[in-house]
């Protein structure tokens, strides 16, 4: 479990104008297609491989012969986006609402999620409105005890009525040979404010999967979150809260489990705090599993983690796995301020290496650097 990693640098303005396509040019004279940035102009990625004896490189940036296969694609219908490697889903992002099962709350509608994530052998790794959590979304990432206002506010646990987040727009979908994905805006939205519904949180979404090509998804998740109004929302101390993985229906506490950087597991791992967790089962096709990594620059890294137990039932589809940098202490976010959270999902088949682990997170927390030494 390891590969190449993403890579960037920045370019002077107005460098990339009227060029179809750019490639990257290193040291050894290795041609590599290059991408810019749907959200900063001028900035260019690629993959390269991560060398502990290379840690800086000197690049050319060229204009290419002709334009890389897109590899990785986005496709936008009416209420879901898929991305796609070669063809191959890699996950679903619902930007439609999404009614709940029959005979439940209509409070539980939402959008702003991803449902289904697929291992590379195409087995779904999550769940959608599950039968004992109808509030659980696959991946999603809302706030579970909040203070908006002067008033206890829960945008996790929807049933209620009392709070949602919901999709507003997108700002850009992407496609191309070295990544694809989107930049959406969430509402995080207090339905039952004194004035009627009033926008708490807004909150963007950037996701992208990348076209590493050797047998895993990897996947980028950033959440960047700002106040919508001149008052601040306070997050309160609570054992979950924020990016959240419900797990396969099927998994339980016989054939399902976690690994952490520190060795834990879901015996021992809630409340304790990690730079990664494998969450991992048996699947119809074999073993598959997503590792969680935590980047460095994240409030409270090493993070807490809610990991749910296994159950006395072992034969209950019970397994939750959730980074919650509120944990511990309350976390209030000031209007005129940004805050930002990073993560990255491998998504595997087969059994999970916590050396492997260890090499992407490395990956992840401090990938090799560029600069450009020159271009045409």
């Amino acid at each position: 479990m390891s590969g190449p990693v993403p890579v960037h640098v920045d370019v002077p303005e107005g460098v990339l104008a009227g060029a179809p396509a750019w490639e990257v040019v290193g040291p050894g004279e290795e041609r590599l297609p290059c991408q810019e940035d749907p959200a900063v102009p001028g900035r260019l990625w690629w993959l390269a491989t991560r060398s502990p004896e290379v840690r800086h490189s000197q690049v050319v940036i060229r204009q290419a012969a002709e334009p890389a296969a897109q590899s990785m694609s986005t496709s936008k219908g009416v209420s879901l986006l898929t991305i796609s490697r070669a063809g191959v889903p890699i996950l679903v992002y619902r930007h439609g609402p999404v009614a709940p099962p029959e005979g439940k709350s209509p409070n539980y509608t939402r959008s702003g999620f991803i449902h289904p994530l697929y291992s590379p052998s195409g087995e779904v790794l999550t769940a959608m409105h599950p039968y004992d959590h109808t509030h659980h979304f696959g991946l999603w990432n809302p706030w579970r005890k909040t203070e908006f206002e002067g008033r206890e506010t829960n945008f996790w646990e929807i049933a209620n009525g009392q709070a949602t987040v919901r999709f507003a727009r997108f700002e850009s979908v992407t496609a191309g040979p070295v990544f694809g994905g989107f930049r959406a805006l969430h509402e995080h939205v207090v339905l039952k404010a004194p004035g009627g519904e009033k926008v708490a949180l807004n909150e963007v979404w950037d996701v992208r999967a990348w076209n590493t090509g050797d047998g895993i998804f990897l996947i980028d998740f950033v959440t960047t979150q700002r106040c919508a109004s001149e008052s601040p929302l306070t997050i309160k101390a609570y054992r979950y809260g924020g990016f959240g993985f419900r797990g396969r229906l099927g998994w339980h506490g016989d054939n399902s489990d976690c690994l952490t950087s520190e060795g834990k597991t879901r015996a021992n791992g809630h409340a304790s705090r990690a730079r990664w967790c494998h969450v991992y089962g048996d699947t119809p096709k074999g073993g598959a599993g997503v590792l969680f990594m935590s980047y460095p620059g994240n409030r409270a890294h090493p993070e807490p983690m809610r990991l749910w137990p296994p159950k006395a039932n072992k034969g209950k589809d019970n397994i939750f796995f959730n980074f919650c940098p509120t944990q511990k202490k309350p976390w209030t976010l000031e209007p005129g301020n940004t805050y930002v959270l990073r993560y990255r999902m491998s998504v595997y088949d087969g059994k999970p290496s916590k050396s492997g682990a260890e090499r992407l997170w490395q990956g992840f927390a401090t990938p090799p650097t560029a600069t450009v030494l020159g271009g045409k």
